[in-house]
């Protein structure tokens, strides 16, 4: 029913060259990405091909140093292009997200060596990435993790199983936090983990509410051996590392949160334009008109404040407030404006055949990963009153 095309979002970009870029991501997204996003989701299917083109177009490596593959970009332009493809399909996003934060903990904290062997590959050689750090009865509590590293002279032998890992089973590459040395957060150590290595397996993907086209599975590390080589840092530092990549994750969930809700609001308007009840519009409504108002208000809101992080981060200052400031609202502002693109859709909006019910279920999980919205509140707090009292 919906008979007009969304308009592209009005994007403040610093250079020529992003908006070079932004016009790159748009065309991929509309030829390659969203006319089977629909059948695709509903199939399950994991759009590898997808990736492998994204990796050939080099955004896989968008914020991370040309010298080994990336893209030179600033925040500031990497998200906007992560709220493109979140757009087109949060599958594809959301993939993108969790790669660049699988990818963090080598470009960040690996040797010279390191990178210059590992991070060509990841960045733009077609491989895909995941990132373990929570486990079966290891969340939100992360220090509490119980996979074991333990030495062998020059290697490492990993034993345990991690949880709810975008890519499980699929990704070329793991980074793996693991318990290395005593109880809580000072025992903990990062590896790169080869994806074909030997016992390594992932479990059944997960039956999920909604991205469903997105494996999220167990990995199980039986026995795992990696070279010390493959230590990402110092022993015991893996923690700090993990914190450390989940405020850069968290703008990637936002910006992905935005995409969602924006593709939901042009879907809501295209089908309040062409939708008529009483002779007229239902967009000539003043409840729905204040309804697309807010949702739109809400949006911009949430774009300007994922941006407003990612360039405090782009000048080197600290922007973990922020982070999870933009996470909190970004994903809050998702569920709200595709549970409000239901309802403008009425009945339509409740069937398949519309992508608002898929867009809506979808946006729940954000609310969820890299931190739920209930700990994003947590890291406010602590920034604005100091640590709890025990």
């Amino acid at each position: 029913m919906p008979d007009r095309a969304p308009q592209p979002v009005d994007r403040q970009l610093p250079t020529d060259e992003a908006r070079d870029l932004i016009s790159l991501v748009r065309d991929i997204a509309q030829r390659e990405i969203a006319p089977e996003a629909a059948a695709e989701e509903d199939a399950g299917r994991f759009p590898r091909e997808v990736f492998s083109l994204l990796s050939e177009a080099g955004l896989l490596g968008l914020p991370y140093d040309s010298e080994y593959g990336g893209g030179d970009q600033p925040y500031e332009v990497y998200l906007q292009v992560l709220e493109e493809l979140a757009a087109a399909r949060l599958t594809v996003g959301l993939g993108v997200s969790v790669h660049t934060l699988a990818s963090y903990a080598l470009a960040a904290y690996g040797t010279k060596q390191q990178q210059v062997e590992h991070l060509p590959a990841m960045l733009g050689g077609g491989l895909l990435g995941a990132y373990c750090l929570s486990e079966p009865a290891s969340g939100s509590d992360a220090a509490s993790l119980r996979t074991k590293a333990v030495r062998d002279g020059d290697e490492w032998v990993i034993t345990g199983t991690k949880a709810w890992i975008t890519h499980g089973g699929v990704a070329d590459f793991y980074t793996v936090m693991a318990r290395t040395g005593e109880e809580g957060p000072r025992g903990i150590t990062a590896f790169l983990v080869p994806g074909g290595a030997e016992g390594l397996s992932g479990a059944a993907p997960e039956k999920k509410m909604g991205l469903k086209g997105s494996p999220t599975a167990q990995v199980h590390f039986d026995g795992v051996r990696v070279s010390d080589d493959r230590r990402i840092g110092e022993e015991g530092q893996g923690f700090a590392i993990a914190l450390a990549s989940l405020d850069s994750g968290r703008l990637g969930i936002a910006a992905c949160a935005i995409g969602v809700a924006q593709a939901a609001l042009d879907e809501a308007v295209a089908y309040a334009a062409g939708r008529r009840q009483f002779g007229r519009p239902i967009a000539d409504f003043q409840g729905l008109r204040f309804m697309l108002a807010d949702m739109a208000t809400q949006i911009e809101a949430g774009r300007a404040l994922y941006l407003a992080a990612a360039r405090l981060r782009d000048a080197g200052l600290p922007f973990a407030k922020q982070a999870a400031m933009a996470k909190l609202h970004c994903t809050d502002t998702a569920m709200k404006v595709t549970t409000d693109a239901v309802q403008i859709l009425g009945g339509y909006g409740y069937t398949a055949d519309f992508p608002a019910e898929r867009y809506m279920r979808e946006a729940k999980v954000l609310q969820i990963v890299e931190g739920t919205n209930q700990i994003q509140r947590m890291v406010i707090a602590r920034h604005l009153a100091g640590p709890e009292t025990r």
